[in-house]
């Protein structure tokens, strides 16, 4: 089991989008923190709560940063972990958009503790897909 690296991949479903008011519009960038829910299918099955800080130009949104908390069943292992986001795009558009995801180190917790990896995002018309790499101790 050491040593071994595991591929995961799946959808998910943002359940809430809550924007606060933006708490900084200097020189016409704006800040804003956002609450979010959102349910997981495929290889985890479970749930996450989210908060992001979105960054927003002229260009329109052009980054976020967050950290996610997330409780479910991973390839058949139950427990919790932290994923720490960080997003953006050079231009604006979505063709120069990346998005990712790296677990933070000691956050799993029950069967998934010593979870370490990466994964990111894919925006599709259909929603979000998302893969992870990830190592169990």
């Amino acid at each position: 089991m050491a040593g071994m690296t595991f591929q995961a991949s799946g959808a998910f479903d943002i359940d809430a989008w809550e924007a606060e008011k933006p708490y900084d519009e200097q020189g016409g960038n704006k800040l804003t923190r956002v609450h979010v829910s959102k349910t997981f299918h495929g290889d985890l099955v479970g749930t996450s709560t989210t908060e992001l800080i979105t960054v927003e130009s002229a260009a329109g949104p052009v980054a976020y940063v967050g950290i996610e908390h997330v409780q479910g069943i991973l390839h058949g292992r139950e427990g919790t972990f932290v994923l720490q986001h960080s997003a953006g795009t050079e231009d604006g558009t979505p063709g120069t958009q990346w998005l990712r995801w790296l677990i933070v180190p000691t956050s799993g917790t029950g069967e998934l503790a010593g979870i370490r990896g990466t994964g990111q995002i894919t925006v599709t018309d259909g929603g979000h897909t998302w893969t992870l790499e990830y190592t169990l101790d």
